[in-house]
């Protein structure tokens, strides 16, 4: 009598023509169509567990592995090779068509970083980071903002921004001082941003930050840390000043832009700086090419803005300058009576409004 040939699964006998074998067990076909699959890629037998599906397709786990992602957007499977990245460091995939939706839109997603345009003439670049609120995360007035900004030139990009509520984050490219006050057309840019509704100091979510190249800062990676030691020590040891031309209060500079913490002298600055990793610092120094002003409250008001831009300048100026010694020494109206009001006029205007020291005539 021979034996007979049952499902391991439902148990129903099977004739020799019924029966299906799989990974040293006999299936009946409705068994094994329910446990199993054909892969989409290599056309092997496997187990559903081992199943990445997106509705459309069904592949293996080690084909998955090694030729397939998931889109960030829409979390279809992609094939590595037809895959779309934001920029060259991003590691979330996205399919051509959810790629196409986000890059032509005006509000770019947090993590996108294109590849810098420096515009004017000089060796010293400024990126800004303006965030604005309360008016709206809408696309079409960013659209217009952008319209404003680049003409026929990508000045501007816009994100959005976890930190802000119910608006968005512009950022410019790297630009000179001078292209800054010059050519970008700021006062323009924050005229219609103040007619769309938005806000950026009166929120307790914006903030401007400066970003500074370090090549501007000397000549090799030693004298650029040695400048950048000096900037430390001078925003700590002026930390009263900073804090009243910033226009936050110290429990919004605890949290967004904190202190290191003074020291003795600049080189023991760095050192400290050095073995802390937040971002979250009054100077952040965790990007490899730039340093990030990040003590600023934001504002759509130009002037406010401008000076600003010029005390950033003024005080990687003097750090670049001075010995360690010589910034241990420099008091704050030293720093000032040094300031050239003439090429500063938004500055000292800014100082008068603060009631800050504005010196000698210069």
């Amino acid at each position: 009598m021979s034996k007979k040939i049952v499902c391991c699964e439902c148990g129903e006998v099977l004739t020799p023509d019924e029966a299906m074998e799989f990974d040293g067990n006999i299936y009946c076909q409705s068994c094994l169509d329910d446990r199993t699959f054909i892969c989409d890629c290599c056309g092997e037998r496997e187990y559903n567990d081992e199943r990445e599906t997106d509705g459309r397709i069904s592949i293996c786990q080690r084909c998955y592995d090694n030729y397939y992602t998931r889109c960030e957007g829409c979390n279809c499977l992609v094939y590595n090779d037809s895959a779309y990245y934001l920029s060259d460091d991003d590691d979330y995939a996205y399919c051509h068509e959810c790629y196409t939706e986000k890059t032509e839109r005006a509000i770019r997603e947090y993590s996108y970083k294109p590849n810098p345009i420096f515009y004017g003439e000089g060796t010293r670049f400024m990126g800004v980071e303006l965030e604005v609120d309360e008016g709206g995360h809408d696309q079409d007035n960013a659209e217009t903002i952008l319209d404003i900004a680049n003409n026929d030139d990508v000045r501007m990009y816009i994100k959005s921004d976890g930190s802000i509520n119910d608006g968005f984050e512009m950022v410019t490219h790297p630009l000179t001082l001078d292209y800054h006050k010059n050519n970008m057309p700021w006062k323009s840019i924050m005229d219609e941003l103040i007619d769309m509704g938005y806000l950026s100091h009166k929120t307790c979510t914006c903030g401007l930050h400066v970003h500074v190249n370090r090549s501007s800062l000397g000549d090799d990676s030693t004298e650029q840390e040695n400048t950048v030691a000096r900037i430390l020590y001078f925003v700590e040891h002026h930390w009263d000043e900073m804090l009243r031309f910033s226009r936050r209060t110290e429990s919004a500079m605890q949290r967004w832009a904190a202190r290191y913490g003074a020291k003795g002298d600049p080189k023991a600055h760095i050192d400290n700086a050095k073995k802390d990793y937040s971002r979250y610092r009054c100077i952040n120094i965790q990007n490899y090419y730039t340093i990030e002003f990040r003590l600023f409250r934001g504002t759509l008001k130009y002037s406010t803005f401008i000076a600003t831009l010029e005390l950033v300048n003024e005080i990687c100026s003097v750090a670049l300058s001075l010995s360690d010694d010589e910034m241990t020494k420099l008091t704050w109206e030293q720093f000032v009576d040094g300031i050239d009001k003439k090429k500063n006029p938004e500055l000292f205007d800014y100082f008068k409004e603060r009631t800050m020291y504005i010196g000698k005539e210069n």
